[in-house]
């Protein structure tokens, strides 16, 4: 992981056309100003966890869809 100490208005560039800049910090938040060409895709980490969570709860085996319709027909 790379750390780098940067301050408002300053920024970072991540390849060759995706900036990062420091638009504010206030009371511990920090405020990035993200510019990217549109291809690319800027998601905040935690929606990618829920998003993958989500996936995971919703796929279910076909064993368990069997013991569910068995579960059902002996009702």
């Amino acid at each position: 992981m790379l750390i780098l100490t940067r301050k408002i208005g300053q920024s970072i560039i991540i390849g060759e056309n995706v900036e990062v800049k420091i638009v504010s910090i206030e009371e511990g938040k920090v405020k990035l100003g993200i510019t990217a060409p549109k291809e690319v895709t800027v998601l905040r980490k935690e929606l990618i966890e829920v998003m993958d969570e989500n996936i995971k709860a919703a796929s279910v085996s076909k064993e368990a869809l069997k013991e569910i319709e068995k579960f059902i027909k002996k009702r």
